[in-house]
């Protein structure tokens, strides 16, 4: 059985769901890491009234103050954007502690300056904190390649569809975002990161949103986000490598190691080296969540 090259494994994690919790609210902090997803983030941003920043801030930040267990889900907080007086103060707070988040999300981004300005801070102040970045301004989707190539932290990119909807005076709906979902993807993938669809809305419609999921893996999304814990199995079970898809994993690169050469024909099928990189990413997802 052909294992993940040695140094990639630990680079690849499942990134198939994610939930926000209330960083207003810490009580509900434990409830989102239990409910089966594989990123939680702590919300700062749009979920958090202005009035309420300050407080929201303080108790998200008291979260990482013990040792987080290591239970395979992603911690991270969305903070407000560092282009506005509450980003910054969120920037301050993460800076002047000695125990920040292990990923920062950051919303609202348009270039690649932002991301570079606080990888440099988080640098100067000595965290390895990663970034998380939202694609969801009309700038930023113009710059999403160079937004991708900027940072070493950045271990994710985010879709956000309702916001770039408005940006593009066009209905949040599959087709008038393909074009956007596209070019982030592309701009992803040539980074190596995983990308994150938008959360489905209709907490009603299961279906609709398995659907929707669907395509979203077919176009080369890692993940989808959850506004719902009762959403989170299905669509783990979208975005989990089927035992076909591993089986055949495992068939190209085995056979591509006793070939030893750049293509190989499985099934009449011609198949290039480059698609290895893919086949090696299904096997370690399928053996974290096995």
């Amino acid at each position: 059985m052909s294992a993940v090259p040695a140094g990639n494994a630990d680079k690849i994690r499942p990134r198939r769901t994610f939930i926000f919790a209330p960083g207003l609210n810490p009580d509900m902090f434990p409830k989102a890491l239990a409910s089966g997803t594989d990123i939680v983030c702590v919300e700062l941003e749009d979920g958090v009234a202005p009035k309420d920043k300050d407080l929201a801030r303080e108790r998200a930040l008291a979260l990482f103050a013990e040792p987080q267990v290591d239970d395979g889900v992603e911690r991270v907080v969305r903070i407000n954007s560092v282009r506005e007086q509450h980003g910054l103060a969120d920037v301050v707070a993460v800076l002047a502690t000695d125990t920040p988040p292990p990923v920062l999300m950051m919303p609202k981004v348009r270039t690649p300056d932002e991301v570079v300005w606080l990888d440099d801070l988080l640098t100067e102040r000595g965290h390895d904190t990663q970034l998380q970045v939202i694609i969801e301004t009309n700038q930023a989707l113009e710059a999403a390649y160079e937004i991708a190539h900027c940072s070493d932290r950045i271990n994710a990119m985010f879709f956000g569809g309702v916001d770039m909807a408005a940006e593009l005076r066009c209905a949040n709906a599959w087709e008038p975002l393909l074009y956007a979902r596209s070019r982030v993807v592309h701009a992803a993938a040539s980074a190596g990161l995983d990308v994150i669809d938008v959360p489905f809305l209709d907490l009603d419609d299961l279906d609709a949103m398995v659907t929707a999921a669907r395509q979203a893996k077919e176009l080369g999304f890692s993940g989808k986000g959850s506004i719902h814990p009762k959403q989170i199995p299905a669509l783990n079970e979208v975005f989990t490598p089927s035992a076909d898809e591993v089986a055949r994993a495992r068939r190209i690169i085995d056979t591509f190691e006793e070939a030893d050469t750049g293509l190989v024909v499985i099934d009449g099928k011609l198949i290039e080296k480059p698609v290895l990189r893919d086949m090696y990413r299904i096997l370690a997802i399928a053996d974290r969540v096995s």
